[in-house]
C-alpha cells in the first residue's frame, strides 16, 4: 500500500519562501511519479508540479513556473517542492500525490492521496 506523509505547510508573507516534503513508502521508484495538487477554497484540485523517479524529469503548471522547483531523493523515496516569490494566489491546501505518469498530471490518474498540508500566504 502506497503511503504518503506530507510536511513543511504554513503561514508566509507575500514574497516570502516554503519547502514542503513528501516521505513516500510502500513502492519502489519505478513503480510511480510523486508530486503535488493544491486546492483553494471554492476551486477545482489542480496539479502543480510532479517528479519521475524513474528519469529525474519534472513537470511545473504554468502557473509555479519560474518560483517554484520539485526535487527528488531516490534512496528516501521523498520529493521536495520549493516554493520562492510566494503570492496570496497560492494559498490552498497541498496534496502530495502519486500516479502513474508526470506527462499526465491529472487528479483523475492519481492512485494515492498524501492527507494535504495548509499553505497560506498573506498580502
Amino acid at each position: 500500500e502506497v503511503q504518503l506523509v506530507e510536511s513543511g505547510g504554513g503561514l508566509v508573507q507575500a514574497g516570502g519562501s516554503l519547502t514542503l516534503s513528501c516521505a513516500a513508502s510502500g513502492f519502489v521508484s519505478a513503480s510511480y511519479d510523486i508530486g503535488w495538487f493544491r486546492q483553494a477554497p471554492g476551486k477545482e484540485r489542480e496539479g502543480v508540479s510532479c517528479f519521475d523517479f524513474r528519469g529525474g524529469s519534472t513537470y511545473l503548471a504554468d502557473s509555479v513556473k519560474g518560483r517554484f522547483t520539485i526535487s527528488g531523493d531516490n534512496a528516501k523515496l521523498t520529493v521536495f517542492l520549493q516554493m520562492n516569490n510566494l503570492k496570496p494566489e497560492d494559498t490552498a491546501v497541498y496534496y502530495c500525490a502519486a500516479g502513474p505518469f508526470c506527462s499526465a498530471w491529472h487528479a483523475r490518474y492519481v492512485e494515492a492521496w498524501g492527507q494535504g498540508t495548509l499553505v497560506t500566504v498573506s498580502s
